[in-house]
C-alpha cells in the first residue's frame, strides 16, 4: 500500500509539470487551474508517503521518477529535441533511484 500512494504521489507531480507546460504562462485557464489541483494533490500525498518512507528515499524516489517521467513526456507528446546528455543523464537518474530502491529493501 506505500508503494501505491507513493506511485499516487508521482503521477500527480508529473500532472502538475506537464500541465504547467500547456498553460503557457497561465495564458490557459484549465492546464493553469488542474496545475495546483495536481501539485496539492502530489503534495498531500507525499506527506502520507512520509509517514511510511524515510524522507531521503521518498523525495529522492519522487524526484528522480517525476525527472525520468518529465523528460520522457516532453520527448514524446512536446517533441522535444532528444541529446546523448539528456539520455545519458536520464540513464544516471534511474541508476540513482535503482540503487536507493535496492537499498530500502536490503534494509527491512
Amino acid at each position: 500500500m506505500k508503494w501505491l500512494i507513493l506511485a499516487l504521489g508521482i503521477v500527480a507531480e508529473i500532472s502538475s509539470v506537464t500541465c504547467m507546460k500547456l498553460a503557457e504562462g497561465f495564458t490557459r485557464w484549465i492546464p493553469s487551474v488542474l496545475t495546483f489541483v495536481f501539485m496539492g494533490i502530489g503534495l498531500a500525498v507525499m506527506i502520507l508517503a512520509l509517514k511510511r518512507f524515510d524522507l531521503s528515499f521518498a523525495y529522492t524516489f519522487w524526484a528522480g521518477l517525476g525527472i525520468l517521467f518529465v523528460a520522457i513526456i516532453g520527448i514524446l507528446y512536446f517533441k522535444e529535441p532528444v541529446t546523448a546528455l539528456k539520455i545519458a543523464s536520464n540513464i544516471l537518474v534511474v541508476l540513482g533511484v535503482t540503487g536507493l530502491n535496492i537499498g530500502e529493501v536490503i534494509r527491512h
